[in-house]
C-alpha cells in the first residue's frame, strides 16, 4: 500500500487510437497513449498540439452578449456612471480589470468595486451594495463580473432606484435569475463555452464590446486584446477551470504573450515570484503569480491586486507588487499556523472533517481547508470545512458533492455557496456543532452511493522504466501544455525501486530530495512532504513502488526529472 494509501492502477487507454496515433502519425507508442488518454486522434493532432487564437469562438455566441454590449455602448455614449462590480479573489480581480480596462478604452466613466471579504463578504450583499454607491452617487449601470447571478433580491434593489444592472458570472444559478441581462455560461452557452471562468466570461464580452465599438466608429485605437486575454488565462488556471477547449487556448495564449503583453504590475509581480526568465508555465499562474495575487484579498484587500494590475506607470507598479508580495509572505505564514491547529483537530475515520479555528484568519480558511485535504491523502480523503468565527470554507475531493452537502445542512447555514469541489458557507449564531452533524451526515450519505471500487486509487498513464524517462520526452511532454485541472500532466509509475538517498530540501526541509538505486532513474522531488523524511529513511532497504510526473529541471544543465506524487514500500 502506498504511504498515502493510494494504490497504483494503469489507465485504460483506447488501444486503436494508439495504434492509429503510432503508426499514422510516427509517434513512439508511449507518447501516442499519453495523448490517446486525453482524447486526442490524428484528425484533431495539430490542433491539440497547437491551441491557438484563430480556433477561439466567436464571443456573440455566448448568450447575452449582443444584448450586454447595447447596454454598456449606450451608457458610454450617453456618458452615464458605469461601476465594475468584482470580487477579491484572482479570477474576481482580473474580471475586473478586464472590464474596466475595455471600458476605459473607450472613454468611459467607469469605476471599479471590489468587496471586502472580511467585513462585507462575496458578492452583492446590503453591506456591499450600500457601500458602492456612497461610493459612486449617480451612478447609471453596474456589471457584475464572477458574482451576482444569485443576487436576485440586490439586483431588484438597485432596479427600482434607476440603477440598470448586466450580470456577467460563471457561477451555478439558484431556482430564480436576477431580472437583468445575463452572461453566464452556466446559465445558457455552446458547450465549448460551458466552463469559462469569470474572468473568461469579461474577456468575451469585452471583445464583442470593442468590436461593436469600432464598427460604430465609438473607438478607433490600437488593438487591446493581448493584455486582456493575459489576464483571463492568469484567472483561468488561478480559478481551476479545466484546461479544455476554449480555456485551453486562452491559457495557452496568456503564456505566449505574458512576458510582452501582460500589465506592467503583473511583469513587477512575477518577477518578484518567479527565480528565473524561463518559458512560463500554467504552474507559474497557479502557484506563483495567482496565489499572490489572491494573497491580497485573504489578508488585506482585494483593491491591493487590482491597483497592481490597473497601474500603468512602471515605477508605482513596481512598489505596489513589493506590497503585494509582502502580503502573499503574511499568507503563509497565517496559513501555516492555522494548518498546525486544523491537523490537530482531524478526526481519524470521520465521514467528513470540520473544523472550527475561532482565531484563524477567515481569508485563508480555504487554503488550509484544501491542505488537510492534501494530507488525508485518496484512501482517507472526505470534505474538509475550515470555520473562523462563523465563516467558513470547504473543499471535497472527487466523488462528493459540497454544494449538495451545504443544501442538507441548510437549517444551519446563514448562506452558502459554491459547487461540488469547493465552497463557502456562513453558520447562524451558536450552531456550528449542528452545522457538523448535518454535513458529516450529509457526506456519510454520499459516500455510501458512491460505485463500488478500489477506493484512493492513484491513476497513472503508464507504469514504466528509469530508461525511458529521458530529456527528450521530458521536453516533448512540455508540448501537451499548458497542464491543470481537465488535462493534467502526464502521471507515470515505476514499481520496485529501491531508494540511495533521502534530504530534506527547501526551507525548513518542507520538501524532500529522492535519489533512486540504478544509473537510468533521474533525481527525484517530493514537495511539501518533508514530514516522511524518516519513514522513507527507515524503509530505504525495501523496494518501493513510485507515482510521479516527469519535468525538464533547469537548475544546472536542463535535465529530467520526477516529482513524485505517491511512494510505496512494495
Amino acid at each position: 500500500m502506498f504511504l498515502d494509501g493510494s494504490m497504483i492502477r494503469e489507465k485504460a487507454a483506447d488501444e486503436a487510437v494508439v495504434e492509429a496515433l503510432s503508426s499514422q502519425c510516427a509517434l513512439p507508442r508511449l507518447k501516442a497513449r499519453l495523448l490517446a488518454l486525453r482524447g486526442v486522434t490524428p484528425a484533431t493532432l495539430e490542433r491539440y498540439m497547437n491551441p491557438s487564437l484563430p480556433d477561439l469562438a466567436d464571443p456573440s455566441g455566448l448568450n447575452g452578449v449582443d444584448e450586454a454590449v447595447g447596454s454598456l455602448l449606450a451608457a458610454v455614449r450617453n456618458r452615464r456612471r458605469i461601476v465594475v462590480f468584482g470580487d477579491y479573489d484572482c479570477d474576481g480581480v482580473c474580471a475586473t480589470a478586464i472590464m474596466v480596462n475595455a471600458l476605459r478604452a473607450l472613454h468611459a466613466d467607469v469605476a471599479p468595486f471590489v468587496p471586502d471579504r472580511t467585513t462585507e463578504g462575496y458578492g452583492m450583499n446590503e453591506a456591499s451594495v450600500a457601500r458602492m454607491l456612497r461610493d459612486n452617487p449617480g451612478v447609471g449601470l453596474v456589471v457584475t463580473v464572477d458574482n451576482g447571478i444569485n443576487a436576485v433580491e440586490h439586483v431588484a434593489q438597485l432596479k427600482e432606484r434607476g440603477v440598470e444592472v448586466v450580470v456577467t458570472d460563471h457561477h451555478l444559478p439558484g431556482d430564480e435569475l436576477p431580472d437583468s441581462i445575463v452572461v453566464n455560461p452556466k446559465v445558457a452557452a455552446p458547450p465549448e463555452l460551458e466552463w469559462l471562468c469569470g474572468s473568461g466570461v469579461a474577456f468575451l464580452l469585452s471583445m464583442a464590446l470593442v468590436r461593436a465599438a469600432v464598427a460604430c466608429g465609438m473607438y478607433s485605437g490600437p488593438k487591446i486584446g493581448a493584455p486582456l486575454i493575459v489576464l483571463a488565462g492568469l484567472a483561468t488556471v488561478t480559478d481551476i477551470m479545466p484546461l479544455v477547449g476554449q480555456n485551453r487556448i486562452i491559457v495557452a495564449e496568456a503564456l505566449r504573450r505574458f512576458r510582452e503583453s501582460a500589465p506592467v504590475g503583473l511583469q513587477e509581480l512575477s518577477s518578484r515570484a518567479m527565480r528565473s526568465a524561463a518559458a512560463l508555465t500554467a504552474r507559474d499562474f497557479g502557484f506563483l503569480i495567482g496565489p499572490r495575487i489572491n494573497a491580497a484579498g485573504r489578508v488585506a484587500s482585494g483593491m491591493e491586486a487590482l491597483d497592481l494590475i490597473l497601474e500603468t506607470d512602471r515605477e508605482r507598479a513596481r512598489e505596489l507588487a513589493m506590497n503585494v508580495d509582502l502580503r502573499n509572505v503574511e499568507r503563509k505564514e497565517v496559513e501555516q499556523k492555522m494548518t498546525d491547529a486544523a491537523l490537530s483537530q482531524v478526526v481519524p475515520g470521520a465521514p467528513a472533517q470540520v473544523i472550527d479555528i475561532p482565531d484563524g484568519h477567515q481569508g485563508v480558511s480555504g487554503i488550509v481547508a484544501a491542505r488537510i485535504l492534501e494530507r488525508l491523502g485518496p484512501a482517507n480523503a472526505v470534505p474538509v470545512c475550515v470555520i473562523v468565527r462563523s465563516h467558513g470554507s470547504a473543499r471535497a475531493p472527487e466523488g462528493y458533492n459540497v454544494r449538495d452537502a451545504f443544501v442538507a445542512s441548510a437549517e444551519a447555514l446563514a448562506r452558502y455557496g459554491g459547487h461540488a469541489a469547493a465552497g463557502g458557507f456562513s453558520v447562524r449564531d451558536g450552531m456550528t456543532r449542528r452545522f457538523a452533524e448535518l454535513f458529516s451526515a450529509a457526506c456519510a450519505r454520499q459516500a455510501a452511493l458512491a460505485p463500488p471500487g478500489p477506493r484512493g486509487a492513484t491513476m497513472v498513464d503508464a507504469v514504466v522504466s528509469g530508461r525511458d524517462m529521458t530529456l527528450e520526452l521530458s521536453e516533448w511532454i512540455r508540448l501537451l501544455e499548458p497542464f491543470g485541472e481537465g488535462n493534467p500532466a502526464p502521471l507515470f509509475a515505476m514499481r520496485r525501486q529501491f531508494l540511495s538517498d533521502v534530504r530534506p530540501v527547501g526551507q525548513d526541509g518542507r520538501h524532500l530530495m529522492v535519489a533512486f538505486c540504478g544509473a537510468a532513474m533521474p533525481r527525484a522531488v517530493w514537495w511539501n512532504r518533508g514530514d516522511m523524511v524518516d519513514a522513507l529513511r527507515a524503509a530505504s532497504a525495501v523496494p518501493h513502488d513510485v507515482a510521479f510526473t516527469l519535468e525538464t529541471s533547469s537548475y544546472g544543465e536542463p535535465h529530467p526529472e520526477l516529482r513524485i506524487v505517491a511512494m510505496s514500500a512494495s
